[in-house]
């Protein structure tokens, strides 16, 4: 079976997950992601599985980016903030649903690296930074939605105070791998709501507010690159 193909069977495996955003679904079949991980890797690119990608990083598995991207509920005018460029895949993703991604990571080479492949796809709404995601990106700020690839203790304060009413941000939370949990945190005239969404295995968010959380964030239980 060709990469091609491979595709399309891993599009009717997230349909089959539960993944039903069509436009999601469109964005993630346009994507290669064997552009994303390394050559040795390239005959499990369309598997569901984590793979490698240097630094310590992983790109994650292809349920898990659509899950994220699909509670982020992107639209096409939004301005998106991500924590975590890493291999630049979800990268790829967002830029394809909505206005412009701006796109945090720390370690230079992998930014780099996923700059590369942005270039390489002709994706020209994505602007990059290497820094302190916990941080967030203030100058750029408020964004309608932030996702974070990595795991803070809680929700850290610079990204909840960075979305704008109405804004939604999706990321783990929890000290140990074992104890994380994915959360959707929305944010209205009134406050901040928090959900839980699902277990969760990231690595850790490093940073200098990724272990400072947003005091008050009420809980529910689910029910080409521009560079600056």
């Amino acid at each position: 079976m060709n990469l091609a193909a491979r595709r399309v069977r891993l599009v009717l495996m997230l349909r089959q997950s539960g993944i039903s955003d069509t436009r999601v679904l469109a964005a993630i079949e346009r994507t290669p992601r064997e552009l994303f991980v390394p050559p040795t890797f390239h005959d499990q690119a369309y598997e569901n599985t984590a793979l490698p990608i240097g630094h310590g990083q992983t790109i994650s598995e292809p349920v898990l980016v659509a899950l994220m991207t699909q509670m982020l509920d992107v639209g096409p005018n939004m301005k998106v903030l991500e924590i975590g460029t890493g291999s630049g895949y979800q990268t790829a993703v967002l830029a394809r649903l909505c206005r412009r991604v701006y796109s945090i990571e720390r370690h230079r080479a992998l930014l780099e690296e996923a700059e590369a492949r942005l270039t390489k796809l002709r994706l020209s709404n994505i602007t990059t930074l290497c820094g302190d995601g916990s941080l967030g990106w203030p100058v750029q700020a408020p964004f309608q939605r932030i996702l974070a690839a990595a795991a803070a203790n809680d929700v850290p304060a610079p990204l909840a105070d960075q979305l704008g009413e109405g804004g939604i941000l999706v990321l783990p939370v929890g000290r140990r791998r074992g104890d994380q949990r994915l959360v959707r945190v929305t944010r209205s005239e009134t406050g901040f709501h928090t959900e839980d969404l699902r277990p969760a295995h990231f690595v850790p968010l490093i940073g200098a507010a990724a272990s400072i959380g947003e005091a008050g964030l009420a809980s529910a239980p689910m029910a080409g690159v521009r560079k600056s």
